[in-house]
């Protein structure tokens, strides 16, 4: 070249013709993403097929299908008798103590199942958000229980050290259990941010931590141990700080639900239409297209974990000032951060999904204890069912399957590369 010639600008790929290839997102992007494409399609028979298999289960152990069973061959109505007996007293059950009561004397006491089932949805719908929140950015969010802890031990200093009217009192309150949360979750965002440490390993040792720092907390005279007391528990929740009841007794959702319904219309509408949550879908699509097209991706990843933490440390709120008044432990979490992720993966991490998924949830746990009241049903059961609709969520291809619905396009595609490189072998190892 001359030497008035200009540079040509360096070629990432070969001189084709083509388009340079574009970086993949990580892989674990890509499996987040897979498991948000799925739909309501997949969803619904999902769910149906986890309430058969929990209805063979059900019929499984119970005594009276054993005994019949002895007989099968000789009268096999009688078993198909007790199976049916069996699965529709257990679901019959689980409706009576999830939604309608119609054995009740009244009506108030028949309506108050659905308002046990908003109250155990609750800190699920709070703490799913911020799980699902996360998983739309890309990351994974095991540290629902940490921040659901250190959200209730801050929103504990707010409620015990301070006298004020309820107008002041609970909105303090609410508000120190968010940013408790907050901060916790703020850290795994800055520690992924600033030194690449996995998500996943850093939730799970704040868990740890979180937990034992509580502990601390509420075995230390002059932190939140109950004054007078030697047993790791904190005083009873202050009425100026807590949830009001939405419905005299013996309904017993609060206001927390309604908190819970403003956190769902948040996260829907920062997702959805503000400008970082266009920057969160775009992290959690590619991150490294995302930071080619000018987003900076460390700070998404911070915000996003920062609010996640927040949601979470709002559901221990709800445990404290909503449902545990007469004093919380360090297991005030009462496994919700956990069950946080399988609301968020049946709500595909969509904010109205996991509200849904949650009242679901709710509804099994409420319902659970009638099962075992008058069906004498392990509450365990519920625990399965649970696990199933999880493991067929994460797996549509094989709903798809077994209820013979169309595969989708990425199914379709997967399937026609796997038939081209078949061909491509087979027609190497001709030549």
């Amino acid at each position: 070249m001359t030497e008035n010639t200009p540079e040509l600008p360096a070629v990432s790929g070969p001189l084709t013709g083509q388009e340079p290839e574009v970086a993949q997102a990580p892989r674990q992007n890509r499996f987040v993403a897979d498991l948000l494409r799925g739909s309501v399609v997949t969803t619904v028979p999902a769910i149906v097929l986890s309430m058969v298999i929990g209805g063979i289960l059900i019929a499984a152990t119970d005594p009276e299908v054993q005994r019949t069973a002895g007989y099968f061959f000789a009268q096999p109505l009688d078993m198909l008798v007790a199976i049916w007996n069996s699965v529709s007293g257990a679901y019959a059950a689980l409706f009576r103590g999830a939604i309608f009561n119609y054995d009740a004397p009244n009506f108030i006491r028949a309506i108050k199942p659905i308002t046990d089932t908003l109250n155990f949805a609750t800190p699920l719908i709070a703490a799913g958000l911020g799980v699902g929140l996360a998983f739309r950015v890309g990351l994974f969010n095991i540290g629902g229980r940490g921040q659901m802890l250190m959200g209730a031990a801050a929103a504990g200093f707010v409620a015990f050290n301070i006298e004020a009217p309820m107008f002041i009192h609970l909105p303090l309150t609410v508000i120190a259990g968010i940013l408790g949360g907050l901060i916790w979750g703020g850290i795994v965002g800055v520690l992924k941010a600033r030194t690449g440490a996995h998500e996943v390993i850093l939730t799970i040792m704040l868990n740890f931590i979180a937990y034992y720092f509580v502990s601390w907390l509420l075995s230390t005279p002059g932190m939140l141990m109950r004054p007078g007391g030697n047993q790791p528990i904190s005083p009873a929740t202050p009425p100026s700080a807590q949830f009001p009841k939405l419905f005299d007794a013996p309904l017993s959702v609060n206001w927390g639900f309604i908190v819970a319904i403003g956190a769902t219309v948040f996260v829907w509408w920062l997702v959805e239409r503000s400008s970082l949550g266009f920057r969160m879908r775009a992290v959690g699509e590619n991150p490294f297209a995302a930071r080619a097209a000018g987003v900076k991706v460390e700070r998404v990843i911070i915000y996003a974990m920062a609010f996640a933490g927040a949601l979470a440390g709002l559901a221990g709120v709800n445990q404290m000032a909503g449902t545990i008044t007469s004093g919380f432990a360090n297991h005030i979490d009462a496994g919700i951060g956990f069950d946080a992720i399988t609301v968020a993966l049946l709500g595909r991490s969509r904010a109205w999904g996991v509200f849904a998924a949650g009242i679901l949830f709710g509804a099994l746990k409420a319902g659970s204890f009638t099962m075992q009241i008058s069906q004498g049903i392990p509450v365990d059961i519920v625990l399965v069912v649970q696990a199933l609709i999880v493991l067929f969520i994460a797996a549509p291809p094989l709903v798809r399957a077994i209820f013979f619905l169309p595969k989708d396009q990425i199914e379709k595609a997967h399937i026609a590369s796997r038939k081209a490189s078949k061909k491509a072998a087979k027609k190497a190892v001709s030549a």
